[in-house]
């Protein structure tokens, strides 16, 4: 199995200044890199037609393609209908920022999807994320829901709910066995009509959770980035960690992503430890390992 796939980065990850994060992707041999686009210097409404032009032009003189924007919004995701249409419309922002720097993918969580198909917060989901799904078919792009909160079964029935592939999947294996145990092969089978991007992240699940603690819910408590950051730390669920050292089995992930005809970028996140660098480095390095197969 000799991999062919494109390596991304995201570039916030080394927690520099925007350029220098991308000059690091690229000096670490990235071809590609995902970018937050949801505040400060890269969200949409503080970049004019002139700056994304700019900045297009210098991710082309650096050799660094946007394999994907983040356009996660946190909070509740896409279950609040009193939050959806603020959400609704800055993330077509976002895409539209996505399709002038190159790339027509972005990334997000949508919130926890009930079980319960009956659930009022279902349907609610259903109403915005198949706004979302129109929109992207129109313009040729994707929003692209990141595995992890529900099993791949229950993810791949919400969606074929909405009659629209422009919202797919951005499939994350370190994800899924952290928090749902589910099998990221098997996952990758089950979500294939979907997924436009991955991530290569590994971890260890310590101990079965509510993946409402993790990810929030409308009446639990709202999804926050850094307290995900804080129990990954900490252990208190779930630990992160290099390729190759979690419960990812990647012989089976990168097969599957192969047996499906997957030919985008695996993009490698690291939302933890002190040296990024470094992580990310190996990480490059051991996704190089299975290119130079054959």
């Amino acid at each position: 199995m000799a991999l062919t796939n494109k390596i991304g980065v995201i570039s916030d990850s080394f927690k520099l200044p925007l350029r220098e994060g991308l000059q690091k992707s690229k000096e670490l041999g990235a071809d590609g890199v995902q970018i937050w686009a949801t505040q400060g210097e890269m969200d949409p409404a503080n970049l004019n037609a002139a700056a994304r032009k700019d900045l297009k032009a210098y991710l082309d003189s650096i050799g660094l393609e946007i394999s994907a924007l983040c356009g996660d919004l946190g909070g509740h995701g896409f279950q609040d209908k009193e939050a959806n249409p603020a959400k609704i419309e800055k993330s077509k922002r976002i895409l539209d920022l996505a399709l002038d720097l190159g790339t027509n993918i972005v990334t997000t969580h949508i919130g926890l999807v009930p079980d319960d198909t009956g659930d009022p917060i279902y349907a609610e989901m259903q109403d915005a994320c198949g706004q979302l799904a129109r929109y992207a078919s129109s313009v040729g792009g994707y929003f692209a829901i990141e595995t992890g909160p529900e099993t791949a079964t229950h993810l791949k029935s919400f969606l074929d709910s909405l009659g629209s592939k422009g919202m797919a999947v951005n499939f994350d294996p370190a994800n899924m066995v952290m928090v749902t145990g589910d099998d990221p092969a098997k996952g990758v089978h089950t979500l294939k009509d979907y997924i436009v991007h991955t991530h290569v992240k590994d971890g260890l699940r310590l101990r079965e959770a509510d993946p409402r603690a993790i990810y929030g819910s409308l009446g639990y408590k709202p999804m926050d980035h850094e307290e995900i950051a804080r129990m990954v730390s900490a252990g208190e669920f779930f630990r992160e960690l290099p390729p190759g050292e979690g419960a990812v089995d990647f012989d089976a992930y990168f097969q599957a992503l192969q047996d499906i005809g997957y030919t985008g970028y695996l993009t490698i996140e690291r939302e933890v430890g002190d040296q990024p660098e470094e992580d990310i480095r190996k990480a490059i390095q051991f996704i190089e390992a299975y290119r130079k197969r054959g």
